[in-house]
């Protein structure tokens, strides 16, 4: 028995951080040698595992992966070797020589179109310097075909296929991409033994969480619009292929080196614009579409250029090499219409948007639409009430009967109509309260529908009794095998039971604002109707809660104690971290700039009012200061006034004393001094004081 250990073969792929590339190199990545399916195989793993133990083999990788990325991020990629991140054209040329398979994917990004050509002709000018054969895969578009003219003018229904490759003519856009094609093919006619090429030319792909065709499944998830568009008339036939059959082709090509050289890889649906948008609306949206005219695709941010004229392609294809030479174990052979269900449960899957399903219980005024309330903000949660779900309900049943043509028999306008009478009919004889049986057919109904079932819900007081919740959440496709029986679509993951004394409730309803009593009916009578009928069915020897654990799911019991706000954060928190992190899409670009839009908004708003209180106290301040300054200066004229009065009043005895005793003396001596000029005056004028003196006269 030869145990020797395979070498794994090496395949370089480019952008393999890109939709089609990411996916084809996992598909490789989880290859083995010894597993090669064929069509219709039914053999499980551990079937395979079993045959492969007895034949001596064992399950080596058959691939090894290496490739580029546009953009170094730091998500994890287990299933590739070696990340090369914008190489340079001499550093990439020694990755790809290093390599036995080179596959360029050209059918996303138009940079791409150029490398691609510069790598084959450097791949083929070292041709004579290769240690070993390689092979060249582009991965090109049907767009390539996108203008040709119809096969036969008088059987529009027949297909192009790989043999009639010369009638082929090209989209506008895509010139430089055909051009690539005829390169790859003439460089692998040189020596096909040493350096093989192949174009395989994919049709529009999807699956796997989508890429072209996310538009439309993001949009009928999020349940925002009515109806989903369809961009022209939609009668356009759309050639296309589950991305995971592409990447089994790529690997059928490697490992079987097939004499054709150019081949369509195409599904066997003929699936208009039109069939493929409603299957989505259908499955995971509002179930209608409305065509709008294709200018308006060109305002979806998320849509390159590339894949709005990949929207509008007009073609009906058949691979004749893939059917005759190289059949492959089809995922989606039937295409994307026939599978939508599949392909929907890889969209959620793959994109992560697992929907949540909660339930919030308890007596009345404990707080259960306040909680559920913030859980459906935090989660982008359907908040389910029983009052709004009825209208809801009763309100759509009015419009189907009323849209219904009266001249045609139709019997889903008949079921509405006869559901519609119950409803009436049981509300008039129950005082405005539906019987169980409605009831619960109205709330499954709503759990049932397509943003439920995308998004999640809360369910806010319901249900109430084990009967309501064996009614509501078992399963119509009978019992499992360990006895039970339930409908898991909907059946809550979460079960919180909130819960207080009766005197604590009864304090809270007695502080209520009016509005909230009426609002909610709990006038002091009803309310205690209410509370005795909630203890009651609670004390019964099979309760909600018996139901949820024979489900397996064990309830949350909190205890409310006071309705205080970080007691009520305390709450919330503990819920958050029990239901973990959401499972829907992160914030949008449009989100992100109407948010950004609105603190722009808020910070003028708020920068405007800081300066005009600012402005405004500057003007007080400036207003203060002149008083001040006005009063200072009226009191310190009055201070100036006071002392020149007590001045004066001082000065006037001094004054008269000098004028009749000292000036009348001093005076004739100054005229004696001016009159006699002396050398001296100062001696002049005191000896004549002295002489003068009238006290000595």
């Amino acid at each position: 028995m030869d145990t020797t250990k395979p070498s794994p073969i090496r395949v370089f792929i480019n952008n393999i951080d890109s939709y089609a590339s990411k996916y084809i190199a996992k598909f490789l990545s989880e290859c083995v040698f010894g597993a090669q399916a064929s069509e219709g195989d039914t053999e499980t793993e551990e079937e395979e595992q079993d045959r492969l133990m007895k034949s001596g083999s064992s399950r080596h990788k058959a691939f090894q992966i290496v490739g580029s990325v546009c953009e170094q991020s730091e998500e994890e990629k287990p299933h590739v070797l070696e990340v090369y991140s914008k190489p340079k054209r001499d550093e990439l040329l020694i990755k790809l020589l290093d390599c036995d398979v080179i596959i360029y994917n050209i059918t996303q990004h138009a940079d791409q179109v150029e490398e691609a050509c510069w790598a084959v002709t450097a791949l083929h000018s070292e041709m004579d310097h290769f240690p070993r054969p390689k092979m060249f895969i582009l991965m090109s578009t049907v767009m390539t075909w996108a203008c040709s003219k119809p096969v036969d003018a008088d059987d529009p229904d027949q297909p192009f296929t790989d043999e009639l490759l010369q009638r082929r003519r090209t989209h506008p856009n895509f010139k430089a991409h055909t051009d690539v094609e005829k390169r790859v093919v003439k460089k692998g006619k040189t020596n096909r033994a040493l350096f093989s090429t192949y174009v395989v030319v994919s049709g529009l792909q999807y699956g796997m969480g989508e890429q072209l065709f996310h538009y439309f499944f993001k949009t009928s998830w999020l349940g925002q619009e009515r109806e989903i568009p369809v961009f022209g008339d939609g009668s356009n036939i759309v050639p296309m292929i589950h991305i995971s059959d592409l990447a089994c082709l790529i690997q059928k090509v490697i490992e079987q080196k097939p004499e054709m050289y150019y081949m369509l890889a195409v599904d066997y649906s003929n699936n208009t614009m039109e069939d493929v948008v409603k299957a989505v609306s259908s499955v995971l949206g509002p179930g209608k579409i409305q065509k709008k005219p294709h200018e308006e695709a060109f305002l979806i941010e998320d849509m390159s250029v590339m894949e709005l004229d990949s929207l509008t392609v007009n073609l009906r294809m058949e691979s004749v090499h893939l059917k005759d030479h190289l059949s492959i174990p089809w995922l989606c052979e039937a295409g994307l219409v026939e599978n939508i269900d599949l392909v929907v449960e890889e969209y959620r899957r793959t994109r992560g948007l697992l929907p949540i399903h909660l339930c919030v219980l308890g007596p009345p005024a404990v707080g259960k639409s306040t909680v559920s309330k913030q859980i459906c903000e935090h989660y982008k949660l359907h908040h389910i009430r029983l009052k709004p779900t009825i209208s809801e309900a009763i309100a759509k049943l009015e419009e189907a009967v009323k849209n219904t043509d009266s001249n045609a028999e139709n019997e889903d306008s008949a079921e509405a109509q006869e559901l519609l009478n119950n409803i009436r009919e049981s509300m008039e004889q129950n005082g405005g309260l539906l019987d169980d049986q409605l009831l619960v057919k109205v709330v499954k109904d709503k759990l049932m529908s397509n943003p439920c079932r995308n998004q999640g819900f809360v369910l806010d007081g319901f249900p109430k009794t084990y009967e309501q919740a064996k009614e509501l959440f078992d399963s119509e496709e009978g019992e499992e095998e360990d006895g039970t029986s339930s409908d898991k679509s909907i059946l809550p993951e979460f079960v919180f039971f909130l819960d207080s004394s009766d005197t604590f409730l009864k304090d809270r309803v007695m502080n209520l604002p009016e509005k909230l009593v009426e609002e909610n009916n709990y006038h002091q009578e009803h309310f205690l109707q209410r509370l005795a009928r909630y203890r009651e069915n609670n004390m019964q020897d099979e309760t909600v809660a018996t139901f949820f654990d024979e489900v397996d799911i064990t309830p949350l019991y909190m205890e409310i104690t006071s309705s205080g706000e970080p007691d009520c954060l305390l709450l919330i928190q503990k819920i958050l971290d029990t239901v973990g992190q959401p499972r829907n899409y992160g914030t949008s670009i449009q989100e992100v700039k109407e948010e950004e839009k609105k603190r722009t908004e808020r910070r003028m708003r708020q920068e405007a009012q800081e300066k005009a209180e600012e402005e405004q106290r500057e003007t007080k301040e400036a207003q203060q200061r002149a008083q001040r300054w006005e009063e200072w200066t009226k009191q310190l004229q009055e201070v100036r006034q006071q002392e020149e009065d007590l001045l004066e009043a001082q000065s006037a005895p001094m004054r008269n004393y000098l004028m009749n005793h000292i000036m009348p003396t001093l005076t004739q001596g100054l005229m004696e001094c001016c009159t006699v000029q002396p050398q001296d005056p100062v001696d002049f004028l005191a000896e004549y004081l002295i002489k003068n003196n009238p006290l000595n006269c």
